[in-house]
């Protein structure tokens, strides 16, 4: 019922999505950039910013936050919301992935633990049932976390790792992490601990035959185009069923830019002795690559069967066929591209952001200008 927008400049817009009147400006939301939005229920909602701070606030009363949450050291980028525990889950360019349990909030904040770390962190997302966390980095590895417990604590070298699968051959998992972050803005800790060390690849085929909670798997996702040059995972979306992940990707020489969706796939590995890939890519097709240096947010439509993607000044819909069919009824034997159902562009500057309205038949789209457009696309 509600259109919320993050803006550049310290604010966040409000909007009916139905008569496209704007309901009100939080002007000075944060002190920073406002990053993402999250909805908690449909009266609270989560912002997060790059002045390290979450505020969390209530549609009734807008004129003041509920309370701002501290514990991030660097700019926070992403909001999920565990509805089983009532658990929000941050994470930022620091590395970390913070647990707040708003059951115990008060107006000074809630109660958090740090639950994760890995340099180069650039998104996280929880699968709907919230069973895996998946967390793209800059220097092109994906981590999934299965059998999921929030309430456990991971610090460094605890989490078991459950498999390891590296698409590009030669050195080891850490050495790749010493590429910065290539995303604009993004921060370098060259001092922190890569997604796994030397010693812990060990444990991979001792772990094979089980699932213990929280075990970690490290994947490098396979990506057209010249797999030497590396890939910067910069945006990372989830399949509302639960059964793919949507990544955009882009070279580490920044000049080419893909979108690509990955099934997942269960159950043991082929060989007790060789590492499990949970990840298969079914789909994928070429960006312009418009706006170079930019993230650019996409996603799946509320049923799963589309995709929004930004495009240029423009977005592009996309299908896995040409009637878009459910994805779990046109699984490719080898990877297709996808197919293009309709190009929408109104906007003078490069979309950034784009999203399904989850009730309407209804896209929204922002550009780098500040300029939001509303779609009611006819097929």
């Amino acid at each position: 019922s509600v259109l919320t927008v993050a803006c550049e400049q310290t604010e966040v817009l409000l909007f009916d999505p139905i008569s496209s009147k704007h309901i009100k400006t939080l002007s000075e939301a944060h002190e920073d950039c406002v990053n993402n939005i999250r909805f908690l229920d449909n009266r609270l909602f989560a912002t997060c910013s790059d002045d390290t701070t979450i505020a969390l606030w209530d549609l009734r009363k807008l004129n003041t936050k509920v309370c701002t949450l501290h514990g991030h050291t660097s700019w926070v980028k992403n909001i999920e919301y565990d509805t089983n525990t009532r658990l929000l889950v941050t994470s930022g360019f620091d590395g970390n992935v913070i647990i707040w349990d708003t059951n115990r909030c008060t107006e000074d904040g809630c109660p958090h633990k740090k639950f994760f770390h890995t340099r180069f962190l650039m998104r996280m997302r929880l699968t709907p049932d919230c069973s895996k966390m998946l967390i793209s980095t800059s220097s092109g590895y994906l981590l999934i976390l299965h059998d999921l417990d929030l309430n456990k604590s991971l610090e460094v070298g605890s989490y078991p790792i459950l498999r390891a699968r590296r698409t590009t051959s030669s050195s080891d998992i850490t050495s790749s992490g010493s590429s910065g972050p290539r995303a604009v803005g993004s921060p370098c800790h060259q001092h922190d601990s890569g997604p796994l060390s030397e010693k812990h690849l060990s444990r991979s085929s001792q772990r094979e035959g089980g699932s213990p909670r929280n075990s970690l798997e490290v994947l490098t996702p396979e990506v057209p185009g010249e797999r030497d040059r590396g890939n910067c995972i910069t945006s990372l979306q989830l399949h509302p069923k639960g059964w793919a992940t949507l990544l955009r990707c882009s070279s580490n020489t920044d000049d080419q830019e893909w979108t690509c969706v990955y099934e997942f796939q269960e159950g043991a590995p082929v060989r007790p002795v060789s590492p499990r890939c949970s990840l298969r890519l079914t789909h994928c097709i070429e960006e312009a690559n418009v706006g170079r240096g930019y993230i650019k947010e996409l996603c799946f439509s509320p049923d799963g069967r589309m995709i929004s993607s930004p495009h240029g000044f423009g977005i592009r819909l996309l299908g896995f066929d040409a009637q878009c069919r459910e994805l779990v009824d046109c699984l490719p034997r080898e990877a297709s591209p996808l197919r293009e159902i309709r190009s929408l562009y109104s906007h003078n500057d490069v979309v950034l952001t784009t999203k399904f309205s989850p009730t309407h038949c209804q896209i929204a789209s922002g550009c780098l200008s500040g300029r939001v457009s509303l779609y009611q696309p006819k097929f």
